[in-house]
C-alpha cells in the first residue's frame, strides 16, 4: 500500500532545523510519501541528506527528494508582481512544494512544466531491496 502524508507548512515552521529534519526523517522511514506545503531551506535539504546517508542500513535505503516552485511570469502586470512580492515577503518558505519518500518505495521523481511524475517501485522489487523474499 502507498501512504502519501500531507504536512502543512504551519506544522514544521516552528521547529529548529535538527527537529523539522527529525520529523521528516521518521515518517519517510515508516515507508510514507510526504508532500510538504513549501520547501527546506538549502542547508536543511543538506543537513537531511546527510542524516539520511548517516541512517542508512539493510532496512533504510535512503530517500528520493523533490522540491517544486511556483513559476514566475515576468511579462505578468506591474501590479501582479507587486502582489507576488508582497506574498513571498509574508510566507517565506511556505511557497513551493516539497515531495520526499523513501527510496524503497519512490524509484525516481520527474519534475515537469505541467505535471509531476512519481514512479514507484513494485511491491516484489520493494521486499528485494528491503532484503525479504
Amino acid at each position: 500500500m502507498l501512504t502519501l502524508q500531507y504536512i502543512p507548512f504551519n506544522e514544521i515552521e516552528n521547529l529548529s532545523s535538527e527537529r523539522r529534519i527529525a520529523k521528516l526523517l521518521a515518517i519517510v522511514k515508516k515507508n510514507k510519501i510526504i508532500l510538504m506545503q513549501g520547501r527546506l531551506k538549502s542547508i536543511e535539504e543538506a543537513g537531511l541528506i546527510e542524516k539520511t546517508m548517516e541512517e542508512v542500513n539493510k532496512e533504510f535505503k535512503g530517500i528520493e527528494l523533490c522540491t517544486i516552485y511556483p513559476t514566475i511570469d515576468n511579462n505578468s502586470k506591474v501590479t501582479k508582481q507587486i502582489k507576488n512580492a508582497m506574498i513571498k515577503m509574508l510566507m517565506g518558505d511556505r511557497e513551493g512544494l516539497t515531495i520526499i519518500g523513501p527510496a524503497t518505495v519512490v524509484k525516481e521523481i520527474k519534475r515537469n512544466p505541467d505535471k509531476i511524475e512519481l514512479f514507484t517501485h513494485s511491491l516484489a522489487s520493494r521486499r528485494l531491496l528491503q532484503g525479504r523474499k
